[in-house]
């Protein structure tokens, strides 16, 4: 079994490219909030990504996917209904928390793929890459916090009670249900990649989701129609920029460099994000998120550290690959 040829792109730099991508994805959703619901974004999101991926599919997949055995077909459609309501919990997030807030829960990801992964795959992390996904998770808890508590001669937090009766508390509360279907997603897309492409597979995942969202929406009574060209451009940037680019430079990425790693990147998107909302949102993070953020950005460094030293770093030819999301 030889070993997949060095790319010609660095991967390390096409993942700094991938996170700038997905960063993305919480500002043009808060644009499109300004006229349409979440469950009809969300729905547009994987609609259109699935819409431009059928071509494709068509030309290159039928085989395959007519070749398809019912459990692994039963696995993807599983897969996209965990997709669906990461997005329709995690959209809706944005509506009742801060871009902050939101983006880091949801990219808590890794912590429970890492937790499931020994039960389910029977995967383990390399010690460097915990450790980095430890660091980078504490960031994230710092951020979380930041929007509740507050820095008088010492950390001052609101009682329980207060804080769960709060508008933010539930928006973060779905955000964090985001990451467990993300991470059902993530676990269950690495056992399907065995017997399908990431073309195939990605067509599949994205097509069911957009239909069970389609369901949600058609349910709810919320329409699909009547936007201005502004709106439905910013359902178009989110199937582009974050969905199609963003997770396609993620799954490439997987093919050289460990699906661990790859999953502690994911955790740069709240800093991106962050930084955006401050340029594009006037949300300007307070000192606390921005010492979060550092500690996020070094788990990334320590993480790759580790990754770069490894033997195995490069996946062989032949070796399924898992799939990141956000």
């Amino acid at each position: 079994m030889q070993p997949a040829p060095a790319p010609r792109l660095p991967p390390f730099l096409a993942l700094g490219f991938g996170i700038l991508a997905v960063s993305t994805a919480a500002i043009f959703i808060r644009f499109a909030q300004a006229e349409a619901p979440s469950l009809v974004i969300a729905f547009y999101r994987l609609g259109l990504a699935a819409l431009i991926l059928a071509p494709i599919a068509w030309l290159r997949y039928r085989h395959e996917l007519r070749s398809l055995d019912r459990k692994s077909l039963a696995l993807a459609g599983l897969s996209g209904l965990f997709l669906a309501l990461h997005f329709a919990s995690w959209i809706t997030s944005l509506e009742l928390t801060t871009v902050a807030s939101s983006v880091v829960l949801v990219t808590t990801t890794p912590l429970w793929v890492a937790l499931l992964s020994p039960i389910f795959l029977k995967e383990t992390l390399p010690r460097p890459v915990l450790f980095g996904l430890a660091l980078a998770l504490s960031g994230g808890i710092v951020i979380g916090l930041s929007d509740a508590c507050t820095w008088q001669a010492g950390l001052v937090c609101p009682s329980w009670r207060e804080m769960v009766q709060g508008q933010a508390f539930l928006g973060d509360l779905l955000a964090l249900f985001g990451a467990w279907m993300s991470a059902s997603y993530i676990i269950i897309g690495r056992s399907v990649r065995q017997k399908l492409s990431l073309g195939g597979y990605i067509f599949i995942v994205y097509g069911i989701a957009a239909l069970v969202l389609l369901v949600l929406v058609l349910g709810s009574q919320q329409p699909l129609s009547g936007y201005s060209p502004a709106t439905y451009g910013w359902f178009l940037m989110l199937a582009l920029v974050p969905q199609l680019f963003g997770h396609t430079i993620f799954n490439w990425a997987l093919r050289y460099i460990s699906a661990a790693y790859v999953a502690v990147t994911l955790l740069g998107e709240p800093v991106g994000s962050t930084i955006l909302a401050y340029f594009l949102l006037r949300e300007s993070p307070t000192w606390i998120k921005i010492f979060g953020a550092i500690l996020i950005l070094s788990g990334i460094i320590v993480a790759s550290r580790g990754e770069s030293r490894r033997p195995d770093s490069v996946l062989p030819e032949n070796q399924p690959a898992g799939n990141a999301i956000r």
